[in-house]
C-alpha cells in the first residue's frame, strides 16, 4: 500500500516536471520560409528588371539622335561664332558666369538658356537690322561646361556623374550600370527626377513664380519608358538634377511632413495615418484635410488621385485608406496656417512682454 502511494507520487512528480519544462521551454518556432507566391513574385520582379536593363542597353546603342542640338548654353561654355559675310565678326568666346558674351558691333548678349540654333537666329536678326543684308550665322559649341548629375537608389553604380553636353535619363541610367536586381534591392517601377531650384541669375530675365524657388519632382514610369518605349518620358537633364530609383515595395510621403521619404511596404499593410506617422507627423503649416494620394494603378493610363482628409480619419468619421506599392502621399500647405505662423514669428520679434501668442 505504501509502495503504491510512493509510485503514484513519483509518477505525479514526473508528469508535473514534464509539463513545467514544456511551459518554460516552448518548442522553437520554425523559421518562416517564403511562400510559393512570394518566390514567384521575386522571380517575376527580377525578370522585369532584366527586361528593362536589356531595353536600356538597346536604347543606348541604337540612339542616333543628336541631343546636342537641344543643349542649353550655360556659363563656362566655349562658343565659336562665324559670320559668312564678314570674317572680322568671327569670334571664339567663353560664356561668362552671368551667362553673357560680347560680340563686335552687337556688344553684350545674354545667351544663357539658349540653344545654338536660337542664338544663331538672334545674332542673324540683330545683324540684319543695322549692318548686313541676309547674314549667315553659325554657332558651334566647342567646349561644354561640366555638369553634375546624381543617380541614387536601386542602380548598379550609384553616384555623382560629371557629364558634358546634353544628357537624358536613359544616358545616366546606362552610365550607372542599369537597374539593380536581387533580394531586397529590386528596382521599383517609378523613377523620381528631382530638379533643384533655379538660381537667381537664371530667373533674372524670367517671370518669377513660387515654383522657381522650390525643387521640382518629375515621376517617370520606368515600364512605360523602358518596356513600352515611350521616349517622351526620356527627359533631358540639367546641372544639379538628382535621379532617384527607390527599391520596389515602398510608399512615399512628401510635402509638409517632418521627414519626407520612402517607407517599406513589403510584407505588411500600411494606412495613410501610419505612413504619416512614419514621416514623423505633419508640420504646423500642413493642410491635414487636403492630402492627395497619387496611385499608379496597373493597366491604367496616367495616375489615380485620391483625396484624403486626415483630420476626419483621426476623428473616426472617415475610414483610413490602405496604401498600395508606389503610392505617393503629398501633404499640401495650409495658406491660413502659414500666414498665422509667419505672423506669430514676426510678432515675437516686435512686441514686448504681456501678450499671449498661444491663440495664433
Amino acid at each position: 500500500m505504501i509502495r503504491r502511494k510512493f509510485l503514484s507520487l513519483e509518477l505525479l512528480f514526473l508528469f508535473s516536471s514534464f509539463f513545467i519544462s514544456c511551459a518554460s521551454n516552448p518548442p522553437p518556432v520554425a523559421q518562416k520560409n517564403p511562400t510559393t507566391v512570394e518566390i514567384m513574385g521575386q522571380i517575376e520582379s527580377s525578370k522585369q528588371v532584366k527586361a528593362m536593363n536589356e531595353m536600356l542597353l538597346m536604347s543606348s546603342l541604337s540612339s542616333k539622335t543628336d541631343l546636342f542640338r537641344d543643349y542649353r548654353i550655360g556659363p563656362e561654355d566655349l562658343l565659336e561664332i562665324s559670320v559668312f559675310e564678314d570674317d572680322k565678326l568671327n569670334k571664339t568666346v567663353r560664356v561668362s558666369s552671368q551667362g553673357n558674351i560680347s560680340l563686335p558691333l552687337l556688344g553684350i548678349l545674354r545667351v544663357r538658356g539658349l540653344t545654338a540654333y536660337e542664338l544663331e537666329k538672334e545674332i542673324r536678326e540683330l545683324l540684319a537690322e543695322k549692318y548686313l543684308q541676309d547674314p549667315h550665322v553659325t554657332v558651334f559649341i566647342r567646349e561644354y561646361r561640366n555638369q553634375q548629375i546624381s543617380v541614387i537608389g536601386a542602380v548598379d553604380k550609384p553616384g555623382v556623374y560629371e557629364v558634358k553636353g546634353q544628357k537624358t535619363i536613359l544616358d545616366l541610367l546606362a552610365m550607372a550600370g542599369g537597374l539593380s536586381s536581387g533580394p531586397e534591392k529590386d528596382a521599383g517601377q517609378l523613377l523620381f527626377l528631382i530638379r533643384p531650384p533655379k538660381l537667381e541669375e537664371e530667373m533674372a530675365d524670367e517671370k518669377k513664380d513660387s515654383d522657381g524657388q522650390t525643387p521640382k519632382t518629375f515621376v517617370i514610369d520606368l515600364e512605360k519608358l523602358l518596356i513600352q518605349g515611350d521616349f517622351t518620358l526620356n527627359l533631358p537633364l540639367v546641372h544639379g538634377d538628382v535621379i532617384n530609383i527607390p527599391a520596389s515595395g515602398k510608399v512615399f510621403v512628401g510635402g509638409e511632413v517632418r521627414r519626407p521619404g520612402g517607407f517599406s511596404l513589403k510584407g505588411k499593410k500600411m494606412t495613410v495615418t501610419q505612413a504619416i506617422a512614419m514621416a514623423e507627423g505633419l508640420k504646423p503649416e500642413a493642410n491635414g484635410s487636403g492630402l492627395k494620394v497619387f496611385r499608379y494603378a496597373e493597366g491604367q493610363v496616367g495616375k489615380e488621385i485620391i483625396s484624403v482628409n486626415l483630420h476626419a480619419i483621426q476623428k473616426g468619421t472617415r475610414d483610413d485608406l490602405y496604401l498600395k506599392e508606389n503610392d505617393i502621399i503629398i501633404v499640401p500647405k495650409s495658406g491660413v496656417k502659414t500666414f498665422l505662423i509667419e505672423l506669430r514669428e514676426t510678432m515675437k520679434g516686435l512686441i514686448g512682454f504681456g501678450f499671449s501668442l498661444g491663440g495664433l
